[in-house]
């Protein structure tokens, strides 16, 4: 058996015969096509590939010599074109000779060569034919000077990128689609008007280049209309994948609670205009293309707190009233966002077609590799859901590169708030969250008066989180003493898990069913992995203590193989940090799983206290709903913000814009830190300055823990109200020295050496970073109670 290409064109039809030829089918689809490279959709060269019998192979050679013969014409056709440079004519001596090496004697074995020489030999003819044709054009019209290649300092890379279109133009369709025909004169066009490399051309006319959208003048604002009807949303998310299908019984599940909030953050806004935006989500981690592990998990006890994360994300963007497009495949992505035909070597023309687009790491890869340019040029309208957060120093690529920040994820040079988080670990990123479902005081009630006092469940759906030799057959056997343990974990009926016999193990459980154990047990219990899921906030919400594992020392990139890579220096010590932190005894304990007695002291306490089911605002739906819309209203990264300069400020009352007599930080009563003076008009924020308040922290402490220990968030924002000499003079910091330098812990200060830094690069404001040998400027702000992602004044 052999393989065959069948090329249909006019004026015949070939059929070509052998192992390797689809170099020569991809020549003949170059003839056949009148050299054009204009075809939509497709590369300019198409083949499509048959399995053909050896008793087809009949007059093969006939037909190559047809097909050389052929060549020969548009040789012939070139030789006659005036005005051929002596490099051309040179170059048609030579294939004229090599095509006559190959005269066709019947023999079979001449065609593999052929067919490796003869695509080189139809690009380099296609080239030549093109090239000439132009030059001819051009002496007939008068415009050769008009092509030549302009030498301009504004533009450096012009010669060196006509240089590359001239030897790869033909490497993807999408230069053909925007009139790339290998001529100078095109790639001068297409550096012009499609890409911005070269400069605008004096003899053309303008016009825009051919796109897949038709360009129509920016739409009227429109008011965003809170919704309560989730059955269009349903319909958009699809089907076809058990993934589809967990968002979609969640998203149904917790319908008459989106409704409930929707109408009370109506009440709340009042009358407030609220901006309809188009919003493009893509939820790259459950493409094909990227692999898309996730689905096949979802019955088999595969983690979910992505998939939750994303469903509550298209909801609460529905019900805000926004113009919603849902991808989860890249040809979906490539439709939605326009992309020219190809390989995604070609930037997209006109604007972006979406105010937002949700992805997540995955899908801003794929983004990378089909927008081309233009991801650049439209990062701005990116928001990134990204699990564990990505910090400033990993975020700029040039610094993490030379400074060992460098990782898998991360470097992408996006303002560090584009990265949106599941819980608030460094404010340097956007927190953006999920839900937990609400019980109303019926529920609670019912939930307090059946909890069984003696009986755990514990987290851990997969086999492998229960790995005995793994120290934790001596807390099981301590918490065996005093409850009943129920587990949920995942089993095939040929295979039973290995978990202690003691362990009642109801397999893996309906989100429904699950809910109802929980209502039932006094205790939920974590193993130290997964780190910060949902399921502990759905534990506490039912009525549950939630008793974790305390590290020792924290786990973080450096010392444990799950972080390893991930864009974060962040140290973990418990496993549901968040869970300590915000929501704390007596709902949440946390002590050393491998000191006995400290062990068997919690759960003696444990089950002498009462608890009430307890979920924080920002996980409800209402207060999600809330944060979305502050980020979706407010946050604006396309717009520069240009460095503060306090020169720039009057006072109030003063038309002039002089520098204000007394300081810009003053004392805020009751309080070590400082915020804005009354006496001098804010500039416009987002948060509000009046929300900021300056402190410094301690050596070694980062802004997150310097903020925190005072009752406030640090606010990334802020950084570039406080990155100057004012904000140093108003702490009072003794500076002998004062440079402006690229480095993530500025602006910071050392009181040894009485040297003050000052930040110069803004993607580098960060939160998180910290040092032993400085102390840090820290703009922090106060918080809503129970949304700690907003200030007071920030709705």
């Amino acid at each position: 058996m052999v393989r065959r290409c069948l090329l249909t064109f006019k004026p015949f039809r070939i059929f070509v015969v052998g192992v390797g030829f689809f170099s020569l089918c991809f020549l003949m689809t170059s003839l056949g096509g009148q050299f054009s490279a204009k075809r939509l959709g497709d590369s300019p060269f198409t083949i499509r590939t048959e399995v053909l019998g050896g008793v087809e192979s009949r007059g093969v050679l006939r037909k190559i010599s047809d097909m050389l013969e052929v060549i020969l014409k548009r040789m012939d056709t070139l030789s006659k074109l005036d005005n051929s440079s002596s490099t051309d004519a040179r170059r048609l001596d030579e294939l004229s000779s090599a095509i006559n090496r190959f005269q066709p004697a019947g023999l079979v074995e001449k065609i593999q060569a052929i067919a490796q020489n003869v695509s080189n030999m139809a690009i380099r003819v296609e080239q030549i034919l093109q090239s000439s044709m132009m030059q001819g054009r051009a002496v007939r019209d008068g415009t050769t000077s008009q092509c030549e290649v302009p030498r301009d300092s504004r533009f450096p890379e012009c010669p060196g990128k006509v240089d590359w279109m001239r030897a790869r133009w033909t490497s993807d369709p999408c230069y053909a689609f925007y009139g790339v025909d290998g001529s100078d004169c095109s790639f001068l066009v297409y550096l012009s008007e499609v890409e911005w490399f070269c400069p605008p051309l004096a003899w053309r006319n303008q016009t825009s280049p051919p796109t897949q959208h038709t360009q129509q003048a920016k739409s009227p604002k429109r008011q965003a209309a809170f919704r309560t009807d989730l059955s269009v949303l349903l319909e958009q998310v699809g089907s076809g994948k058990e993934s589809l299908s967990f968002m979609k019984r969640r998203i149904r599940r917790l319908a008459q609670q989106w409704a409930t909030a929707a109408n009370r953050l109506d009440v709340k806004l009042g009358q407030r205009w609220r901006d309809q935006k188009k919003i493009l989500v893509h939820v790259g981690f459950l493409t094909e293309e990227s692999g898309d592990v996730f689905s096949p998990k979802v019955l088999k006890g595969g983690p979910l707190g992505e998939m939750v994360q994303w469903a509550d994300i298209l909801t609460a963007l529905h019900v805000l009233g926004h113009n919603l497009k849902i991808s989860m495949s890249v040809k979906d992505l490539q439709g939605f966002l326009g992309v020219p035909p190809g390989r995604g070597s070609c930037p997209l023309t006109g604007p972006l077609p979406f105010d937002l687009i949700y992805t997540d790491y995955h899908g801003l890869q794929q983004m990378k590799q089909h927008m081309g340019l233009s991801l650049k040029k439209h990062k701005c309208h990116i928001r990134v859901i990204d699990t564990f957060g990505t910090e400033p120093a990993y975020n700029h690529e040039e610094y993490a590169t030379l400074h060992g920040y460098r990782t898998n994820w991360g470097y992408w040079n996006l303002n560090p708030r584009q990265y949106m988080t599941m819980f608030p670990h460094t404010p340097d990123n956007s927190f953006m969250g999920f839900v937990s479902e609400e019980l109303n005081e019926t529920e609670k009630r019912s939930i307090q008066q059946n909890k069984v006092n003696n009986m755990a469940v514990v987290y851990g759906k997969e086999a492998s989180m229960w790995k005995l030799q793994q120290g934790k057959d001596s807390f099981l056997e301590i918490l065996h003493r005093y409850m009943e343990v129920h587990g949920t974990v995942y089993y095939e009926t040929q295979r039973p898990p290995e978990v202690p016999p003691f362990v009642k193990n109801h397999g893996l459980l309906p989100q429904h069913e699950l809910q109802q154990l929980l209502r039932k047990a006094k205790l939920f219990i974590g193993f130290g992995f997964p780190y910060e899921g949902p399921a502990p906030l759905e534990a506490i919400a039912n009525g549950c203590i939630f008793l974790q594992p305390k590290f020792q020392p924290p786990h973080s990139s450096l010392n444990h193989e799950f972080f390893r890579g991930k864009p974060t220096s962040r140290e973990v010590f418990s496993q549901h940090p968040y869970a300590e932190q915000y929501i704390g005894r007596p709902h949440v304990m946390t002590v050393d799983y491998n000191n006995s007695l400290e062990f068997d002291s919690a759960i003696k306490e444990i089950m002498k206290t009462k608890v009430e089911p307890f979920l924080p605002y920002e996980y409800t739906c209402e207060g999600m709903l809330e944060r979305v819309h502050a980020y979706v209203q407010n946050q604006d990264f396309c717009v520069p913000e240009p460095p503060f300069v306090p020169t720039n400020f009057s006072r109030q009352g003063s038309a002039a814009a002089v520098r204000p007599n007394g300081p810009l930080f003053v004392p805020i009563p009751n309080s070590t830190a400082l915020g804005w003076t009354s006496n001098v008009t804010a500039p416009t924020a987002w948060p509000p300055l009046s929300s900021l308040r300056l402190l410094v922290s301690q050596e070694g402490q980062s802004c997150v823990d310097a903020c925190h220990s005072a009752g406030f968030i640090c606010e990334p924002a802020h950084f570039r109200f406080i990155n100057n000499k004012e904000s140093l003079r108003g702490l009072e910091v003794q500076c002998e020295v004062v440079d402006s330098e690229i480095n993530h812990i500025l602006p910071a200060f050392s009181v040894l050496r009485r040297e003050c830094g000052l930040q110069r690069e803004p993607l580098l404001f960060s939160c998180a970073g910290h040092s032993p040998k400085y102390r840090r400027v820290c703009p922090c702000r106060d918080y809503r109670r129970g949304q700690v992602a907003l200030c007071r004044d920030c709705l």
